[in-house]
Parts: C-alpha cells; sequence; structure tokens
C-alpha cells in the first residue's frame, strides 16, 4: 500500500488551474461550435497536454538539473536541421517530419521550456549582484538568447524569434541587470532600426506597410467588423455571420478573438481578457514567495511573460494596433503544439512549486 505525501497538496498551486480551465472550457465550446471535427481534434490535444503535464509534474526536475544544457542544445540542433531537412508550407520552412509516421514537429515550440530552463539554470549558477548582472554576464547570457533568435527567424518565424527575444530580456530585466546597459541598448536599438528593417523579407515587410497604412489589411479588417458586430453582449450562434460564413479567416486559432467577441461581445472579452491578468499577475507575485529560489522565479517570470507577450500580440493584431503575425492565443486557439507546450511549461512550474520544501522528490509513502 502506498499514500501520497500530503504536502503535495498542501504546496500545489490550486489556482492556477482554476484560472486556466475557464479558458479551455470557452475555447473548446467556440472551436467545436465552429466544427466538430477540430472540437474532437481538439480533445485529443487536451489529453496529450494532460499527459505531458503529468509527466513532467512527476519528473525530479531539480534533481536532474545537469540534464538541462543536454536539452537545450538537442533542441538547437533540431532548429538547425530544420534548414537542411524542414517541411516547407506556406513559404515557411519550420517543420521536421519524423521518418516512417509521417509525423511532423515544430522545434521552435520544443524549443520554448528548453530556452526557458536554461535561462533558470545559467542564472542559478550565477545569481545578479545588488546592481544587477554587469555587461560580461549579459553578454554571456545574450548569446544563448541571440543564438535560437537568429536560427527561427531565418525558417522564417519572425512572430515566434521576436517573442522569445522579448521574453529572454524580459526575464533578464526582471531577475537584475545594471540600468546603463539598458539605456545602452535602447539608444543602439533606435539607431539600428533602419537597418533591421532592410533585412527583413518582402512579405514582413509587406505586414508592417499593412499596418502602418491607412486602409487594414483583409483579413485586419474582416476582423474589426466582427468585433464591432458583436457589441456589448454579443451575437446568437446563428447570427455571428463573419464567422460562419468564413468571412473571419482563421477564425478558430489566429483570429479566435475576434470570433470570441463576436458571439459573446464586449463583456465577454472583457471576461477573458481578466481571466489572463488574474494568471500573470498570480505568477509574477509568487516571486516575492521565492526569494532565494532564482531557479523557480525564472521559470515563473517566463511562464507570465510568454502568455503576456502571446495574449497581447495577438489581441493587438485582431484589433488592428500590430502587424499581423501567427501568435496564438495561450490554452484558446485551436492546435496542439502551442497548447501541449504550455502544459508543459505549467507541469514544470507545478513540480518546482509542489515539491520546493522536499529535495529528496520521494512524494510516495509505501507502507508494507
Amino acid at each position: 500500500m502506498f499514500q501520497i505525501d500530503r504536502r503535495i497538496l498542501t504546496h500545489f498551486d490550486f489556482l492556477i488551474p482554476i484560472l486556466i480551465i475557464p479558458i479551455i472550457a470557452i475555447s473548446y465550446y467556440l472551436v467545436s461550435e465552429a466544427s466538430t471535427m477540430l472540437g474532437n481534434k481538439q480533445i485529443v490535444y487536451y489529453l496529450v497536454g494532460f499527459c505531458v503535464f503529468i509527466l513532467f509534474f512527476i519528473i525530479p526536475i531539480k534533481k536532474i538539473e545537469w540534464v538541462i544544457p543536454f536539452f537545450y542544445w538537442i533542441t538547437i540542433v533540431l532548429l538547425v536541421s530544420v534548414d537542411f531537412f524542414g517541411i516547407a508550407r506556406l513559404g515557411a520552412r519550420r517543420w521536421l517530419e519524423i521518418p516512417f509516421v509521417h509525423f511532423t514537429i515544430q522545434p521552435s515550440e520544443i524549443f520554448k521550456p528548453a530556452f526557458i530552463l536554461m535561462l533558470a539554470y545559467l542564472i542559478k549558477q550565477n545569481p545578479p549582484g545588488e546592481k544587477g548582472y554587469g555587461w560580461k554576464d549579459f553578454f554571456k547570457l545574450s548569446f544563448y538568447i541571440l543564438l535560437p533568435f537568429v536560427l527561427i527567424a531565418k525558417e522564417p518565424d519572425l512572430g515566434t524569434a521576436m517573442i522569445l527575444l522579448l521574453l529572454g530580456y524580459g526575464t533578464l530585466f526582471v531577475i537584475g541587470v545594471n540600468k546603463k546597459i539598458w539605456i545602452t541598448l535602447i539608444i543602439a536599438v533606435g539607431i539600428s532600426g533602419p537597418f533591421m528593417y532592410n533585412a527583413l523579407h518582402d512579405y514582413q515587410k509587406q505586414r508592417i506597410t499593412d499596418f502602418m497604412g491607412e486602409k487594414p489589411s483583409y483579413h485586419v479588417k474582416q476582423s474589426i467588423i466582427a468585433i464591432g458586430s458583436g457589441g456589448l453582449s454579443g451575437k446568437d450562434k446563428s447570427e455571428a455571420t463573419q464567422t460562419h460564413y468564413k468571412f473571419l479567416p482563421i477564425a478558430t486559432s489566429d483570429f479566435i478573438f475576434a470570433y470570441t467577441v463576436e458571439r459573446f461581445g464586449f463583456w465577454g472579452a472583457c471576461g477573458l481578457i481578466s481571466l489572463y491578468a488574474l494568471l500573470i499577475i498570480h505568477l509574477m507575485t509568487l516571486n516575492f514567495k521565492l526569494q532565494g529560489d532564482p531557479f523557480t522565479q525564472v521559470i515563473t517570470s517566463g511562464i507570465s511573460l510568454l502568455i503576456f507577450f502571446y495574449m497581447s500580440i495577438n489581441i493587438a493584431m485582431t484589433i488592428g494596433l500590430a502587424p499581423v503575425v501567427g501568435v496564438p492565443l495561450p490554452f484558446f486557439s485551436y492546435g496542439g503544439s502551442s497548447f501541449i507546450t504550455f502544459f508543459a511549461l505549467f507541469g514544470i512550474l507545478e513540480n518546482l512549486l509542489a515539491f520546493r520544501f522536499d529535495d529528496t522528490y520521494k512524494f510516495i509513502k509505501y507502507n508494507l
């Protein structure tokens, strides 16, 4: 006979699933309403995501921290291999096909947990001083941030690359870097802005041109129409013409926020954003309870920033305040890659929180 150590339940953060489950439930309702087939496939993604969560929750992460650099460099090798063996879709080479089973993986999604774990590992090995990191440590950490940025931007997948760049430096900002470094970087980016624009692909320049122009692109125009037609309280399913008559493109993934507002109106949008805001605030406030544990602080900060950037960019592009990029709403947009990635990240976080006072990770007690 065996029983679970009660410390797991004591230290498990139940507020996280309480905030995430309503987001998942609303997403499933909308996706299945738009397409029964997609709804059924999403259930499969939920089951896989839950299994991934359990897997990362029970792995004794702090006992095998030495594996993290290997995990990071393996995912880097996968990103490099995309350039040689990747499958091209819609002009982008982002996927690898597993031989014989014809199943594809997207290395940039697998890389996200490896990226956050590697930052946590490096910062734990060398925490910042009272004045934050100096130039030497900043350059060292920047190498691990800029390398994947270059590889992913080359696919091209500038949206994901930019989010990882913001995530990396945002985490360093939270952990602590000397303010003189930030001032210098802001000036340098401002001066080099025109040169970076010239390095973009033509379709990326076109997205920026559409964003800066007087008239929005077709996608954004239909999205704004859907959002405006939702009013305060939304429409019935039969009246949601933008979505169900296929005027709104990619309604269940990239533009699902517009679909949400069309169905549930302004108040529904406020409710969804509030759930995300509460989740982000809760994760950031955990940092105050994790003083002296830089590893878990980086994981917590990284996840909260990742959710914030994904949510902000996705919503901004649907209302015409940002260029259109393929950025999903976390736990909300249809698809498996992003969903499973976030479940893996939260499995890691809950592991570190639930077992933070149990260095041995022996959470099963056997009674013979």
